[in-house]
């Protein structure tokens, strides 16, 4: 099986998309899928192996973070490869949606599609001049339009996969997450970070990994830190992550008063100083409302690092029966009293901490879900990849789950 991945983001740029088709190609290949990835060049380098084919790409003004790629460059780069690709999987909607498309059709092979972002509840954080239910129906629609342009979509979660269908897509949708490789979390030396960032040993550290993104939620974590602090005076909110929110938070914590109570490190090195950084929390914190899955949640849990969360959309099926994590709603002072228990009963803490990884190496293997991957690739190359379009336009909806979802306990 050889397949093609087609993206608008990839290291050095870090994001959850990133983080997946790193995951899944590494496991396909073990798997013998050889992939190739398409996608922007950055100024700064990576690590690139043979497969990854990097296009010229342009500097978004309203984006800093993320490039253009050139469409053109893409389209070349997929045809070039005519005889050597089964499918083009395509992880997201902008350019790589529309080169994807073209590549797939002229090669005439199956496409399918990863729907990582819910844009119905991302988009008006960027687009703050139009009002949030026509950036929502805006959203709506473009998701549908590009969803049905496929041969397949892959959702990261029941809950968004049930969001899909409710819009309307009458392609098949099948349930994916990206899984966890539980030998890349192993290990960190929480001693040696805290030295490096002058944080004293024994004091209590909430963390927070992600795009320091709007949607991410953090100024609740903030207003929620402010509780903690009442019976927690030294705790320390460390946010390791980049993102267009970060001044704004910074300004919002010289406000409230919370600067000698928040760290802000950056973008930390996956294979270094990343596992580090969980290793020195002694509760891992989250409350995004726009999650597809939550990859950060598994990784502090492989980590044995307690998790304090909400659940909404996709981190609800990743914390669903979740050994190491204490669920809560999205308010302050709830959330405050399940903090400050991990923080402050030892035995509470060690509790969690005991049975997360165990969670984590039973249901969310990363090998496992490269498995699903391939089958669906392999069931796509075995039939016509015409049958779904044509059903579509007959008005015939697609079977919208697979046996991912009985796996989680769904129907």
């Amino acid at each position: 099986m050889r397949v093609l991945f087609v993206s608008d983001v990839y290291f050095p740029r870090v994001n959850g998309v990133s983080t997946s088709i790193q995951t899944f190609r590494r496991d396909l290949a073990a798997l013998g899928c050889e992939t190739w990835l398409i996608a922007p060049r950055y100024p700064a380098a990576w690590n690139d192996d043979a497969g990854i084919l990097r296009q010229p790409s342009r500097y978004l003004v309203f984006d800093p973070e993320d490039r253009m790629m050139h469409a053109r460059a893409a389209r070349r780069a997929g045809l070039a490869l005519a005889g050597r690709v089964d499918a083009v999987h395509i992880h997201t909607p902008f350019i790589a949606h529309w080169a994807g498309i073209r590549i797939a059709r002229a090669l005439r092979v199956p496409v399918l599609e990863t729907y990582h972002t819910f844009f119905e509840e991302y988009l008006h954080h960027y687009l703050p001049l139009l009002p949030r239910p026509l950036a929502r129906a805006f959203a709506r629609a473009a998701s549908l339009r590009q969803c049905n342009a496929v041969d397949a979509v892959i959702a990261p979660s029941r809950q968004l996969a049930e969001v899909l269908t409710a819009y309307g897509v009458a392609r098949p949708v099948r349930v994916i997450p990206t899984g966890l490789d539980l030998a890349e979390f192993a290990g960190g030396d929480g001693v040696s970070f805290r030295a490096r960032h002058g944080i004293a040993a024994g004091r209590p550290v909430m963390l927070l990994v992600g795009r320091v993104a709007h949607e991410k939620n953090i100024g609740f974590l903030l207003r929620m830190l402010a509780e903690v602090l009442r019976t927690v005076p030294d705790v320390l909110f460390v946010v390791a992550g980049e993102g267009p929110a970060r001044e704004a938070l910074r300004r919002q914590v010289m406000v409230d008063g919370l600067a000698a109570n928040v760290l802000f490190v950056g973008y930390l090195d996956r294979g270094t100083e990343l596992r580090d950084c969980y290793r020195a929390a002694n509760v891992f914190v989250f409350a995004s409302r726009t999650e597809t899955q939550g990859l950060v949640l598994l990784e502090s849990l492989a980590l044995g690092v307690p998790v304090v969360s909400t659940a909404v959309l996709g981190t609800k099926e990743v914390l669903a029966g979740a050994a190491g994590a204490i669920v809560v709603e999205e308010d302050a002072r709830a959330f405050a009293a399940a903090v400050t228990r991990v923080l402050t009963e030892p035995a509470v803490r060690a509790q969690l901490a005991a049975a997360a990884r165990g969670f984590v190496a039973a249901r969310w293997s990363s090998l496992e879900m490269a498995r699903k991957m391939r089958r669906l690739y392999e069931e796509l190359c075995g039939v016509n990849a015409v049958a779904p379009r044509a059903a579509a336009r007959a008005g015939v909806a697609a079977p919208a789950f697979d046996e991912t979802l009985r796996d989680r306990g769904g129907r």
